[in-house]
């Protein structure tokens, strides 16, 4: 079995956000993604959002290339403005090519 090794872009954010982030992850090359409904505690205690239904965590497998831009774009629009967490690892998949 051949493993390629990938890119698993988390982001976790406020609800409100998700349409948008989808939005700009395939903008910026993603294929696909997931997202679930989490609920934690970070540095600043529990956010307003959380009381609401808690936050989004969104998933998805790129290229290196594609994980740097998207890392880039939070950094720039998001992370000044909005609770927003974002950290990427490297991964090995089967069937690589679907993430290229």
């Amino acid at each position: 079995m051949k493993l390629t090794t990938v890119r698993l872009v988390t982001i976790i954010a406020e609800p409100v956000l998700k349409d948008r982030l989808i939005h700009e992850i395939h903008t910026l090359g993603a294929h696909g993604y997931t997202i679930s409904e989490v609920h934690g505690e970070g540095t600043r205690g529990i956010h307003a959002s959380q009381w609401q239904g808690g936050n989004v965590k969104i998933e998805t497998l790129v290229s290196p290339e594609v994980a740097d831009r998207i890392m880039d774009a939070m950094a720039d629009h998001y992370f000044p403005n909005y609770a927003v967490i974002a950290y990427v690892s490297d991964v090995q998949v089967v069937r690589g090519e679907k993430f290229a």
